[in-house]
């Protein structure tokens, strides 16, 4: 399946340009496409942040300059900085970590693993001239990594204990605290080497059963000391807590964050988390198990308060969101006045920017000399068996002996991007040796992969599935071609192909599922692979490029301005009475509208109640167009900060919803016709 990708003026100039230069004989230099920003360019942005996995996110401000950091598992380079002026635009700086080497597990050696495991939930800060990150490892204690500029050099040191989903605090005089744990809160501090605590400071500050959860973050606000948590209580909330010490008395907000997940479905998943055979079709009546749950909180140098938190992508992975923060009775809540805890999906930047929209990596590689940044190793690689330079203008993977695909060293991978991507690997099989295998594969729980199998007879091409075996087999007579995986995240179907060409595509197997999982705590990777099954060391495979083009990049249809449109709300019968005309659509600036028809427009009271008045300024006629993530337009009104829907009991349109649901029971997504 070939899709096609159409740029569109905004992502043209968003674009990093590539090199068309050739490297190789058979390769050319793989060019960025269109690629998702938040940014809209038009002074507003749109969640999640990144259409990619980034989970557990930490953020810090360092003057005028923001900084962003988040879970890497048993990904290797870990731990990676973002950048950002704006905090909607961000730019790759480096990794903290190169490679965390605790053992055989971490080498995937001895038929052992750290899948779903490795470095997670990390804490950033910055004092006194320094930057630190702290990070739970598992089978370590918790990693200190240090330095003086964001872009290293880091230097990581062993704390003496381990502090799970920790969060560290810098007071102002001179004190220095941890806070750890799940719903049993615990509290000390650190001493001057920040590696162990102050003996005898430890204390428990908030009980189990209380309301908070996991993944702190820990702030001091003014005078008074806040932390926000992730909880899981038949949904995902973020509670909070706050008090006028670090020894208390803690007072517990149960939700300052709480439904958010801007009308996503829940899509497959396994039973249980961790059954691969089990997967559960998506549940469009499920709610709350997407929800934004585990961020914290920022200022800008204005003044103004923001918050940002991870909600689960299903199979792309958990993404980060960005949502405005409202002051109310001491409390930080996410959302606008009048709908807090509700996070509207598209807002006003933060911080006005001239930069163009753009995205923090090159997707694309065409491996000339060096990897793209956005690359990781699945474990801790062996730098003897994958070059760069044996082959210039190619990856070469010397194959080692493996079970299975999740057994493969060397495996280079990177996170899939939504809503819908194509990638294509383009490799030269002639190197591989009899029992050897290479390809390009979707690392999850259940994996797929299409590759190159060589036996004694030759080669073939083969479509494997963790879950059904060798499910598709081709005939194949070169050495030379080209692997394709289309992946659909709304659909959550990948299809295989290949090619011989470069230029026709030819479908392999079954499209694949692609499943929402906890057995690795990651989405969907793009990989590309090579082992040797027979159990020894092998022949080696070169890719010579590596493209990611991107169906969708904006993911959200532009507002019709100035077009005649009706409004159908999805699963509404009938169509209210105001919603029978059409309406033209007139731009307020902003990603805003008004719904005019003649000299009326749609207009909201203070109540949420809906008329037709004569068309004027302001904020009773002005709606934010979003789009929800299971599809439809959704509009929040300035005047109520809440959505227009159809009130199903009375069959009347009002403006008091909090938010679109994936099942749409209040009517607030619309089809726009």
């Amino acid at each position: 399946m070939t899709i096609t990708v159409k740029l569109c003026a905004r992502t043209r100039h968003a674009l990093i340009a590539g090199i068309c230069a050739l490297v190789a004989p058979w390769s050319v230099m793989a060019a960025q496409g269109p690629t998702w920003t938040a940014d809209n360019g038009n002074g507003t942005y749109t969640n999640p942040l990144f259409y990619d996995e980034f989970s557990d996110p930490d953020m810090i401000r360092v003057g005028d300059d923001f900084y962003l950091t988040g879970t890497t598992m048993h990904a290797m380079p870990g731990l990676p900085i973002l950048h950002s002026r704006d905090m909607v635009n961000w730019d790759f700086v480096g990794y903290a970590l190169d490679t965390l080497d605790l053992g055989p597990a971490y080498r995937l050696e001895g038929g052992k693993s750290i899948y779903g495991q490795g470095i997670w939930a990390p804490s950033f800060r910055y004092h006194d001239g320094t930057f630190y990150i702290f990070s739970n490892v598992n089978h370590a204690t918790t990693q200190m990594f240090t330095a003086r500029s964001p872009k290293g050099p880091w230097t990581r040191t062993p704390m003496k204990r381990t502090f799970h989903d920790l969060s560290v605090l810098f007071d102002d005089d001179g004190k220095v605290y941890v806070v750890w744990g799940y719903q049993e809160l615990h509290l000390a501090q650190l001493d001057a080497s920040l590696t162990d605590i102050v003996p005898g400071s430890e204390r428990i500050i908030t009980q189990k059963g209380t309301g908070l959860g996991e993944g702190s973050h820990f702030y001091k606000f003014g005078k008074t000391y806040y932390i926000t948590t992730a909880e899981y209580a038949g949904s995902f909330r973020m509670p909070a807590a706050r008090a006028p010490s670090p020894l208390g008395p803690w007072e517990i907000n149960p939700s300052i964050s709480e439904h958010e997940d801007f009308g996503e479905r829940k899509g497959y998943h396994l039973a249980g988390g961790k059954d691969v055979a089990h997967i559960l079709p998506p549940d469009p009546t499920d709610r709350d198990h997407l929800s934004m749950h585990q961020g914290g909180i920022i200022q800008t140098p204005k003044g103004d308060w923001w918050g940002w938190s991870m909600f689960e992508g299903n199979s792309v992975g958990r993404l980060t969101a960005l949502s405005p923060v409202t002051w109310q009775d001491g409390w930080p809540y996410f959302g606008l006045p009048g709908n807090l805890g509700r996070s509207p999906r598209t807002w006003i930047k933060p911080i006005a920017s001239s930069a163009p929209p753009h995205a923090p990596y090159v997707r694309s590689d065409s491996f000339d000399g060096k990897l793209s940044a956005v690359w990781q190793w699945n474990h801790v690689p062996d730098p003897t068996h994958w070059s760069l330079s044996e082959r210039p203008g190619a990856l070469r993977l010397h194959t080692l002996p493996a079970a299975d695909f999740l057994a493969a060293r060397n495996t280079l991978t990177q996170r899939a991007i939504g809503p819908q991507s194509t990638v294509t690997a383009e490799l030269d099989a002639s190197g591989l040796v009899a029992g050897d295998v290479a390809g390009l594969a979707l690392l999850n729980r259940p994996y797929a992969w299409l590759g190159v199998e060589r036996s004694a007879s030759g080669l073939s091409i083969v479509r494997f599935d963790e879950n059904g075996g060798r499910v598709a087999v081709a005939p194949f007579t070169g050495s030379h071609l080209w692997l394709r995986a289309a992946c659909d995240f709304d659909s959550e179907q990948a299809r295989f192909s290949y090619s011989t060409d470069g230029q026709h595509f030819t479908d392999l197997g079954p499209d694949f599922t692609m499943v929402y999982q906890l057995m690795t705590f990651q989405g969907v990777r793009y990989s590309l692979f090579a082992y040797n099954q027979r159990g020894v060391a092998g022949g080696h495979a070169d890719f010579a490029r590596f493209d990611v083009h991107e169906a969708r990049p904006e993911s959200r249809p532009a507002i019709p301005y100035r077009k005649d449109i009706t409004l159908r709300p999805i699963g509404a019968t009938p169509t209210p009475a105001l919603l029978q005309p059409r309406f033209s659509v007139q731009d307020r600036t902003l990603g805003r509208v008004a719904l005019v028809q003649g000299t009326r427009a749609l207009t909201v009271a203070a109540d949420g109640g809906v008329s037709l008045a004569p068309v004027r300024p302001g904020p009773a006629q002005s709606f934010q167009w979003m789009e929800s993530l299971s599809g439809g337009a959704v509009l929040m009104s300035l005047q109520t900060n809440r959505y227009l829907h159809v009130d199903a009991a009375t069959g009347t349109l009002r403006a008091d919803s909090a938010g679109p649901t994936a099942d749409n029971a209040d009517l607030s997504r619309f089809m726009v016709r």
